[in-house]
């Protein structure tokens, strides 16, 4: 826990004190922290992606109530990933070790620690519910993509705090909640912390986060869909839309001839591959 904190950001919205509390951890000796892009920008709140603005001042909380100021390194609203940097030698750090999500598997027991609603240092536990997810983003038009579903508690203030396995190494960023009463309902979501830590490092290089495109829009090819087409693998991409212009049209890839009714599911499914 002394290597959690908790994440004040105050923005210019015409009255004074914080406006976003989230969390955030220790990742290196020389001050780094990892949160979401969420707790330290308008990313969230109806600015996405490169419309997102930076907070005014964030202040960082360690576990002791000693308070520093951070500066903002940058932020991947792609991945919900954010940085801040405070001065090492502004208080005593303790970096927590950081996991390999892609080894993450369905039912091992998982903790968080955070703020929830300002409870500083609370922890909560549960287990891997599910991998490999594909929700909505809050912070951008894409999905995240290979996202860590856990039943373990996360609320409000949560956001930006480290999901550790059993053995005390961080394989998530803890990140949203889907939910209909605002607060837990046993389904949360956290970014792998592979995801964030090649964020990071590309942020504290040189600012920004960079992404391969492809230009295509697919849809999942599902066993049922495969059968009534005749084709011969039963799982992959079928191929909806080819952005005019993108490296896939360069390739060759093409969409399919027409709409085909699977299941009650409307797919356009290419008729030679995917």
């Amino acid at each position: 826990a002394d290597g959690v904190v908790t994440l004040y950001a105050t923005f210019d919205r015409g009255h004074p004190g914080p406006q976003s509390q989230g969390t955030g951890f220790v990742v290196s000796d020389d001050g780094y922290i990892l949160t979401n892009s969420h707790v330290i920008t308008t990313a969230g709140e109806g600015d996405v992606g490169p419309a997102a603005r930076a907070a005014r001042e964030v202040v960082v909380e360690f576990s002791d109530h000693d308070r520093v100021t951070a500066e903002i390194v940058g932020w991947d609203a792609f991945s919900d990933v954010g940085v801040v940097r405070v001065d090492p030698d502004r208080h005593e750090l303790r970096p927590v070790p950081l996991g390999d999500s892609t080894s993450v598997t369905v039912g091992q027991p998982v903790a968080a620690i955070g703020s929830p609603f300002g409870q500083t240092g609370s922890l909560s536990v549960g287990v891997v519910a599910a991998i490999e997810r594909s929700i909505p983003s809050l912070t951008s038009g894409y999905d995240l993509v290979d996202v860590i579903q856990t039943d373990t508690p996360i609320n409000r203030g949560n956001s930006g705090g480290p999901l550790f396995d059993a053995d005390g190494r961080v394989i998530g960023i803890n990140s949203q909640i889907r939910s209909d009463s605002g607060v837990n309902e046993g389904v949360g979501f956290a970014v792998p912390i592979n995801t964030a830590v090649r964020s990071m490092r590309q942020l504290i290089a040189d600012g920004t986060v960079r992404y391969a495109w492809v230009g295509l829009v697919t849809q999942t090819l599902t066993p049922a869909a495969a059968r009534k087409l005749g084709l011969s693998v039963e799982r992959g991409a079928a191929i909806q839309r080819v952005v005019n212009g993108s490296p896939a049209s360069k390739a060759g890839f093409r969409t399919g001839g027409g709409d085909v009714d699977v299941d009650e599911v409307n797919a356009l499914i290419e008729a030679e591959g995917h």
